[in-house]
């Protein structure tokens, strides 16, 4: 593919833009902080156009979006974000650089990053699931990215929260003691008074946080049946969590759905991302694409 294309993954605390065909073939990536909006889209324009003076013209632009996002219109809505609430950031991009631009969440960016070079590959039904400053959630089912009344919010459903075991009211501005008010980064650090990264592999911490993402693979097994579920973001960095997560779903599953993957080959069910950190930029670069 002679094609050149850029990416954007717009994250809530950090942009990464890049330009290139996809895994393998990157020429170029710039990483920055999340300001304002003018300032950051301004640093992500100017990059891609450094880039096209630098590597020629690009085909197309593809953006991954923190949210939740209008994906019609291209913004973002109803962020907690300061400043960027109603945001267009599509047409931002668009109009600047004069090109095409694909918008979708980061979540579902980086889902499609993982089906054509990751973790995902051949597969026509997973889930992607990021655990880090928020919990989102994207996918495909049918080859298919998730899309239908907006685009899915899966850090926002409600799972079992027993206050015996877990007095904290959770952190979530819109719903308190969602998923991502109980296991997000965030919430483990207003929990336990100290950063997920600071607290040792056999803190309390994390059996309870292997117990909050066990319930909500338990729900998309339920409701979606994806052929695996893989689990990103900076507390996923804690590698002990898988063989935990992996435990505890097969125990709430108590034998229902009878399938292989999730009883003999359940470590090979739910997974790391095979593009790691990489994953929303390829994404985006794979969004561009189609």
């Amino acid at each position: 593919m002679n094609e050149l294309f850029g990416g954007i993954e717009a994250g809530g605390t950090k942009f990464v833009c890049g330009v290139g065909t996809g895994s393998g073939d990157l020429r170029s990536e710039i990483r920055f902080p999340t300001t304002t909006p003018e300032e950051t889209l301004g640093r992500a324009i100017d990059f891609l156009r450094h880039q096209q003076q630098e590597h020629g013209r690009l085909t197309a632009v593809g953006i991954g979006s923190f949210g939740p996002v209008d994906l019609e219109l291209g913004r973002i809505t109803s962020t907690p974000k300061p400043g960027w609430r109603d945001v267009d950031v599509a047409s931002a991009v668009s109009d600047s650089l004069g090109l095409p631009v694909a918008f979708d969440t980061d979540v579902n960016a980086a889902a499609l990053g993982e089906h054509r070079w990751g973790a995902a590959r051949g597969l026509d039904s997973f889930v992607y699931v990021t655990v880090g400053t928020g919990i989102g959630g994207g996918g495909m089912v049918g080859g298919r990215l998730l899309h239908g009344l907006v685009h899915p919010e899966m850090g926002h459903m409600l799972v079992p929260h027993d206050r015996e075991a877990d007095p904290f009211d959770g952190s979530c501005p819109f719903h308190g003691n969602c998923l991502e008010g109980l296991a997000s980064g965030p919430a483990i650090e207003k929990r336990w008074g100290r950063a997920a990264e600071d607290l040792a592999a056999d803190h309390p911490a994390w059996e309870l946080e292997a117990r909050y993402l066990a319930l909500m693979a338990m729900n998309l097994v339920a409701v979606l049946s994806p052929q695996r579920i893989l689990l990103g973001g900076g507390v996923m960095q804690q590698r002990q969590l898988f063989a935990a997560v992996r435990r505890q779903l097969r125990d709430l599953l108590a034998g229902y759905v009878l399938s292989p993957a999730l009883v003999d080959e359940v470590d090979s069910y739910v997974v790391p991302p095979a593009l790691g950190a990489q994953a929303g930029l390829l994404g985006a670069l794979a969004l561009a694409q189609q």
